[in-house]
């Protein structure tokens, strides 16, 4: 039995018809067994060499067992009993007319006629006929159609016909976006002044029918929207030619009800930031969140895509490999203002990535991360607790009352899902893997010169610290001040109220940086020593706290009538805001939320250092030796642990 004979020895095992046929032709992609071949040379009737995509070896492939790469039917073909023998006949005696033709793709118009006038037929129908049949490559596409009124005939009188068209035409192809039935009223008109009699109101809502939704949409004034839905997306991303040449972001909520770690009761829908390799269509990194989408979200997924994810697989459980790290070439990214952030932007000039937009309303450019989102939304439909994707498919499905999975237990299940599914299965656009594709593309094979490893950073944190929104302040006495909260540490001393440089009137300005997740601490970067620091809240007695729940605290003191707030009312408002929270979260989904979301964010996982949470960290009886004034400060990678 040959490779692509249907197994019949199984009774009870139906095999489907399927017409396709493989493209015997160079250039032409075939699949023999599991591998797909690129045809390079045709040697006879039987044989072909063929270069694998996977390994880039050539070899000698019999045509007899090749087989289409997509060799799953779209639709059940008739069976060829039920066609007549005349229609046979027929079919048969216009291929013997075209057959000439056929494999000729240039083809002058002379050629035609000439063969018309050869055969007696006419050119027209010779052009009709050879477009049918390349549509399929079958002689069947040559079979006459069945006796009949056949569909897009017209039984009403050619004046009337004309009324319609005209009526279509001048008054329902307009920016005006007149109704069905303004049009039949106008039909109806128009033939009663030109004494017609009026076509049915059925007829003229079926010629309605017939105007191409393109052209519909065009002269209704959504051309923007015709073109993008109907405009083909090029085949391939401009340049994007190697790993990491191109990188595309977007944010897509989960389709998903997760529940809190306490309760197990519903909690709401996360979101994923997805950032993708367009090369090889591998996933870089991701991002997930209860947060909506912002400079936070796109700045992590950034980071998470640069780095090596080994610590990464070890935090979720996941027994699996994703040699995927490097700085991007160019993000490719849409026009929200989560991506036309000004401190986003300088963190992608900083790594010499290049920051490009779509172009405005044409989200056909996005087209490579959009349908990668929607495999995966696909993917999530098969979850307790899926919210579906349309009300159709969630009809009789309550997502809350099946809802089942935690953020951490969606999360190792995203985690297997790219490493192990996605980057393993063969993607219809490349030809193989992602996760091959990106091999070939770093590693080379007998066909492509690879590129080689990406540099691996040498200090992961200083990656996540470049993609955390930035501040420009002064250094007080105090320390310095950020959304009314004040922070110090003994690396600011040296700097308290220094001056520009070339500007002695003018305070300088510092750069920090902070995780809106946890503000308890910012980032300080000394300009002599290069290095960065961590700066604690002044006020110790201050817990950790999002930047999102402070500001919940601020507007409940606004709404108690406190203009100006200092650090104890702070406290106290947090205190109350927590305690609300821990009281109804029981009952409330919003209050599990609000709760579940602090506790995310107080396990600090990290691109830089996931496994941070953890390992112990050093007492304050047996502090690491280091420099007076730098043991809260000093860069480390193992020190952002509490």
């Amino acid at each position: 039995m040959s490779n692509n004979s249907p197994d019949t020895s199984d009774p009870g095992k139906g095999v489907t018809q399927t017409r396709q046929q493989v493209k015997v032709a160079v250039g032409e992609y075939v699949q023999k067994g599991e591998t797909v071949y690129r045809i390079t040379e045709v040697l006879d009737f039987a044989t072909v060499i063929g270069v694998a995509v996977e390994s880039g070896r050539s070899s000698p492939l019999s045509i007899a067992e090749l087989l289409p790469i997509d060799n799953t039917p779209t639709s059940p073909a008739p069976d060829l009993t039920e066609i007549e023998d005349s229609d046979w006949h027929e079919a048969e005696r216009r291929f013997s007319i075209i057959q000439p033709l056929v494999d000729r793709y240039l083809i002058g118009r002379e050629v035609v006629s000439a063969r018309a006038k050869e055969t007696g037929v006419d050119t027209a129908t010779i052009y009709r006929w050879l477009q049918r049949y390349r549509s399929t490559g079958s002689v069947l596409a040559l079979i006459p159609q069945k006796p009949g009124w056949k569909k897009g005939k017209t039984r009403i009188p050619a004046h009337a016909e004309a009324v319609i068209k005209e009526v279509i035409k001048e008054v329902y192809l307009t920016p005006q976006r007149p109704s069905a039935q303004k049009v039949i009223l106008e039909v109806l008109r128009r033939c009663h002044e030109r004494k017609i009699d009026p076509p049915s109101p059925g007829t003229v809502r079926s010629r309605l029918r017939r105007v191409p939704e393109r052209d519909r949409m065009r002269a209704h004034g959504f051309r923007e929207r015709a073109i993008n839905r109907f405009q083909p997306a090029a085949g391939q991303f401009p340049n994007a030619d190697y790993p990491l040449a191109v990188m595309q972001i977007d944010h897509t909520p989960a389709d998903l009800i997760l529940v809190d770690d306490v309760h197990r009761m519903p909690i709401g829908r996360p979101w994923i930031t997805l950032a993708m390799d367009v090369f090889s269509r591998v996933v870089t990194g991701y991002y997930l969140s209860f947060d909506a989408p912002s400079e936070t979200s796109v700045g992590m997924c950034v980071a998470h895509s640069m780095l090596p994810k080994d610590d990464w697989l070890l935090l979720h459980g996941v027994e699996a490999e994703w040699p995927v790290w490097g700085t991007p070439r160019t993000i490719h990214v849409d026009n929200g203002p989560d991506f036309r952030s000004e401190s986003f932007r300088r963190s992608c000039l900083a790594h010499g990535i290049n920051l490009e937009f779509r172009p405005v309303r044409q989200p056909r450019y996005g087209g490579h991360i959009e349908r990668l989102l929607g495999s995966l939304l696909k993917e999530i439909h098969d979850l307790p607790g899926t919210t579906f994707s349309s009300i159709k498919d969630k009809e009789g499905y309550d997502p809350e009352k099946h809802a089942a999975m935690t953020k951490s237990e969606f999360e190792e299940w995203l985690v297997s899902l790219i490493c192990k599914v996605y980057h393993q299965r063969r993607h219809s656009g490349i030809g193989m893997s992602p996760m091959k594709k990106w091999e070939i593309g770093v590693f080379g094979n007998a066909e492509v010169h690879g590129v080689g490893l990406a540099p691996r950073p040498a200090d992961r944190l200083s990656v996540q610290l470049d993609f955390l929104p930035s501040f420009q302040r002064t250094i007080q006495t105090f320390g310095v001040t950020i959304d009314g909260l004040r922070y110090y540490d003994e690396a600011l001393r040296a700097w308290i109220n220094a001056v520009e440089p070339d500007n002695p009137s003018k305070k300088r300005s510092f750069t920090f940086r902070r995780d809106p997740r946890d503000i308890s601490a910012i980032w300080f970067k000394d300009p002599t020593l290069g290095q960065h620091f961590k700066i604690p809240f002044a006020n110790l007695s201050l817990p950790s706290m999002s930047v999102w729940e402070h500001a919940q605290a601020r507007a409940r003191l606004r709404q108690e009538g406190v203009e100006s707030t200092d650090e104890s009312q702070l406290l106290r408002a947090i205190s109350e805001l927590r305690s609300h929270v821990e009281e109804s979260k029981a009952r409330t989904k919003r209050s599990r939320r609000q709760a579940q979301r602090r506790k995310d964010h107080e396990k600090k996982v990290a691109p830089a250092d996931p496994l941070a949470n953890t390992r112990k960290a050093p007492t304050p009886e047996t502090p690491p030796a280091t420099p007076d004034g730098l043991l809260s400060g000093n860069i480390d990678v193992n020190w952002d642990i509490e």
